[in-house]
């Protein structure tokens, strides 16, 4: 989405008197991209808001190893 459609929604929702969480993040494209950040703050958001919990503080999600191709020896 275009950053200024984004600010306009933003802006409606606000002007509407709606409640929104919202996090931008510089450089990236849309969707997560294997930026663990990200992944850290989806997974925060649904532990607090869907489960009623505080996150762990200073939780890091670890890069897994590269899978090997199978077959190689």
């Amino acid at each position: 989405m275009n950053p200024v459609e984004t600010m306009r929604f933003v802006d409606s929702l606000i002007k509407a008197n709606k409640d929104f969480d919202m996090l931008l993040v510089p450089n990236m494209y849309h969707g997560e991209g294997r930026n663990l950040y990200l992944v850290r703050r989806r997974l925060d958001y649904f532990v607090q808001h869907l489960l009623g919990v505080t996150p762990p503080e200073n939780f890091e999600i670890e890069q897994a190893p590269p899978e090997e191709s199978a077959g190689r020896n």
